[in-house]
C-alpha cells in the first residue's frame, strides 16, 4: 500500500510539473501528451515536411522490439529458458549486449539500455517520471555496451568468430550512387508547400493470434528492411513510384538482408544472423530518435506551442491581408481626395484596416487570436482541434492577447491618420 501511495504521489508531482513546462520528446512518443503537441500532430508536422518516414521507421522498430519482448516472455511462460530455446541469441546477447537483458534473464551489466522504448517509458513513467527519462537520454553513451551496427557475417564455430561472407549469405548490395542528404531533415528532402500529400502508410500492424515464432521476428525485420533501408524498396513502393528509404549515416546503413521469412534458417551462417534480428535496428532507431529530438521536435514545438496555424493557412492570411489592406487604403484615399462629408464616415475604415492587420500579424506570428480564444488549433489547413495541453493553452493565450493588442494599436493608429488628414477634392 505504501508503494502504491508513493507511486501515486510521484505521478501527481509529474502531472503538476507538466502544467509549468512544455512536454519532452519522450512524452510525445509515449503518447502521454495532449493536442496540439501530441503524437498525431507531430506526425502531421513531419508529413508536411515529407519526413514522416523517419517517425514511421521509429514506430515500426518499436513494434518490432515489442514483438521480440513478447516472444521472449512466451518462451519463459512455457517453462523453457532463452538459453535452452535459442542458444545462438543467448551467446550473442551475453557477448555483445542486448536491450532485452532483463527479459531474457541476463545480468544488467550484460545489457544495453533502450533509449526510447515505449513499453519501458510507459512502465516506469509513474515511478521515475522525468528524472528517469532525462537520465536515459543524456549524452553519456560511451558507458553503454551498444552492439555494432548489424553486418551479416558467417562464423566458423559457436563462439561467433567472424569470417567473410560465404555460402548461404547474400553479397552486400553496393551503395547506390545517387546523392544523399546529410541529415534526415535536410532542406532538400522537404516537400514544397503546395505539393500533394503522398500516400504514406501507417506503421505495420502485426496481428497476434498465436504464439510468436522466430519466423515472425524475421518477417518483422524483413518488412522494416525492405520498407525503410533498402534503396530499391518494396515491390508495392516501386509500383506506386514511392521511396520510403530513410537517411542513415554510412556506419549505420544495412546493405542486405540475408534471411527470408519464407523458410526457417538452418545453416550456421543464417542462425548466426538470426541471433542479431532482435537488436538489428536498435542503433538506427537511436539515431532517428536523436535526429527527431534535436531537429524536428524543436521546430514542432515552435509551430504548435507558440502558434496555431498551418503554413498554408498562414499564407492564405497573408494574401487576404494584403488584398484587404489594398481595399482599405483605396477607400481611405478616395474619401480624402473626394472630400466626402461628413468626415466621420472615415471611421468606417477601421473595419478593413482591422481585418487586414489581423490577417498580416496572424501570418507573421502564425497565430490566429480568435481561434486561440475559442480554444482551437489547426491540425490541417482550416481544420481545427481543441487545445488540451494546459501549459500550451497558457502560452497561446498569452501570445493571443499580445497579438490582439498589436492589432488594436495599429488599426487605431492607421484609422486616426486617415481621419486626421484634411480632405481635398481633386
Amino acid at each position: 500500500m505504501d508503494v502504491d501511495e508513493e507511486q501515486k504521489r510521484q505521478q501527481d508531482e509529474w502531472l503538476n510539473s507538466r502544467k509549468h513546462r512544455l512536454p519532452s520528446f519522450t512524452e510525445v512518443l509515449s503518447r502521454r501528451t495532449r493536442p496540439p503537441v501530441d503524437l498525431f500532430m507531430f506526425y502531421l508536422f513531419l508529413q508536411r515536411e515529407g519526413a514522416e518516414d523517419i517517425l514511421d521507421f521509429w514506430l515500426d522498430v518499436q513494434q518490432h522490439e515489442n514483438l521480440c519482448r513478447a516472444y521472449f516472455k512466451d518462451v519463459r511462460k512455457s517453462g523453457r529458458t532463452i538459453k535452452e530455446d535459442w542458444p545462438q541469441y543467448w551467446d550473442y546477447a551475453r557477448r555483445r549486449g542486448s536491450i532485452y537483458g532483463t527479459v531474457v534473464g541476463l545480468q544488467p551489466s550484460g545489457t544495453k539500455r533502450s533509449t526510447a522504448s515505449t513499453g519501458d517509458m510507459l512502465s516506469d513513467a509513474e515511478k521515475h517520471a522525468l528524472a528517469t527519462m532525462d537520465d536515459s537520454h543524456a549524452g553519456e553513451r560511451s558507458v553503454s555496451p551498444y552492439p555494432r551496427p548489424f553486418t551479416p557475417t558467417t562464423t566458423d564455430n559457436h563462439h561467433g568468430s567472424p569470417q567473410s561472407p560465404g555460402a548461404g549469405m547474400s553479397t552486400p548490395m553496393p551503395m547506390d550512387d545517387a546523392p544523399r542528404s546529410t541529415t534526415p531533415f535536410s532542406i532538400g528532402r522537404r516537400t514544397p508547400l503546395f505539393n500533394m500529400r503522398r500516400a504514406s502508410r501507417a506503421p505495420t500492424i502485426i496481428q497476434r493470434s498465436a504464439a510468436i515464432s522466430r519466423l515472425d521476428l524475421v518477417a518483422s525485420a524483413e518488412r522494416i528492411y525492405f520498407r525503410y533501408l533498402s534503396p530499391a524498396g518494396t515491390l508495392a513502393d516501386q509500383q506506386a513510384g514511392e521511396n520510403h528509404e530513410i537517411y542513415l549515416p554510412p556506419a549505420l546503413r544495412i546493405h542486405s538482408f540475408p534471411l527470408s521469412s519464407a523458410h526457417e534458417p538452418k545453416t550456421h551462417a543464417e542462425l548466426a544472423v538470426l541471433a542479431q534480428v532482435p537488436d538489428m535496428f536498435h542503433a538506427q532507431k537511436e539515431y532517428c530518435f536523436r535526429a527527431m529530438e534535436q531537429d524536428a521536435f524543436p521546430r514542432f514545438l515552435r509551430a504548435k506551442a507558440f502558434g496555431n496555424l498551418t503554413p498554408v493557412s498562414a499564407l492564405v492570411r497573408l494574401v487576404a491581408g494584403l488584398v484587404t489592406l489594398w481595399i482599405g487604403l483605396a477607400a481611405g484615399f478616395s474619401l480624402i481626395f473626394l472630400d466626402v462629408q461628413p468626415k466621420s464616415k472615415r471611421f468606417f475604415l477601421f473595419i478593413p484596416y482591422t481585418l487586414a492587420i489581423l490577417f498580416l500579424i496572424s501570418h507573421q506570428y502564425e497565430l490566429d487570436p480568435i481561434l486561440v480564444f475559442l480554444g482551437q488549433s489547426e491540425s490541417t489547413p482550416f481544420r481545427t482541434l481543441t487545445i488540451r495541453e494546459p501549459y500550451v493553452k497558457k502560452l497561446l493565450l498569452g501570445r493571443a492577447i499580445w497579438v490582439t493588442t498589436l492589432v488594436a494599436i495599429f488599426s487605431v493608429a492607421l484609422t486616426m491618420i486617415f481621419w486626421a488628414v484634411p480632405g481635398k477634392r481633386l
